[in-house]
Parts: structure tokens; sequence; C-alpha cells
């Protein structure tokens, strides 16, 4: 039976191809599961405009990433914590942390995934965090 993926499925193929699958694991398993679809040319075209649809949007998200990645250079946010005596914070800092700090001081929304921290930030002060080429200011204070 000739099917469309509708997701990413192990050992069987990608999003949005078309392959040839036995009828029982098409009928018992990809379709009840919405993992694929029967390949009609209908179906097909459909998937192709969906596609197509995906690559624009992925092309707007990539533009606006990137403007976004812009205004981080030199950028310097802050934030207060609880700490001890010494310095040491209660909580660990992490990307996830960093990301929603972003996005209520700044109004920037950048993956998780763009920002490389070697560990997560235990330690009050001044801190340079890296997104790919780019790299801000984090300044952490004590509550």
């Amino acid at each position: 039976m000739k099917i469309i993926l509708l997701q990413d499925v192990v050992n069987v193929g990608k999003k949005y191809e078309v392959k040839n699958v036995s009828d029982g694991f098409a009928r018992n398993f990809l379709i009840p599961r919405k993992l694929a679809k029967i390949a009609t040319t209908q179906t097909i075209q459909e998937i192709e405009l969906t596609k197509k649809h995906g690559l624009k949007e992925k092309e707007i998200q990539k533009n606006l990433l990137e403007k976004n990645m812009e205004s981080l250079q030199n950028l310097k946010i802050s934030t207060k914590e609880k700490a001890n005596e010494k310095g040491h914070l209660f909580a660990s800092i992490d990307a996830k942390d960093i990301c929603k700090i972003l996005k209520k001081q700044h109004k920037l929304e950048i993956p998780e995934e763009m920002i490389e921290l070697e560990k997560p930030i235990k330690q009050i002060g001044e801190h340079k965090i890296k997104t790919g080429d780019k790299e801000f200011t984090l300044l952490i204070s004590s509550q």
C-alpha cells in the first residue's frame, strides 16, 4: 500500500515521504495512529502545498531569528536571584531561564538550543553568554 507519512516514523521514513508498506502495517498501525495517510493524487497534492507553506514559514522564522540574534550583540540583561552570603545561587540558571529573561525584558525569542552554556550558572556576578557567533552579558545579583 502506498502511504504518505505525516510524521517521522523510525525505520519507515521521514515526514511527507511517500512510501510503500504492507497493507496490515498501514491499516493497523500507521493510519489509526495518524502517522500516515493513504497516498492518492489528491493527498499528494495537499502534502505538496503543505510542504511549500511549511518552507515559507521556516524562512520567516529563520529571518526573525537572525534579527533577534543581531539585537543580542553587546546586550546586557540582569536578574535578581536568591543566593547565600558567599554568592552561590540556590537555584542554577540554565538556557531555559535565560530564554525567559530575554523574552520578559527585551521581547526577544531565542530557542534554547542557540544558547551555549558549558554548565548551568550557579554564581552571582557577570557572565558572558554565547549564542552562535554573538555574545551578550548576563548580570546576576542577589535578592
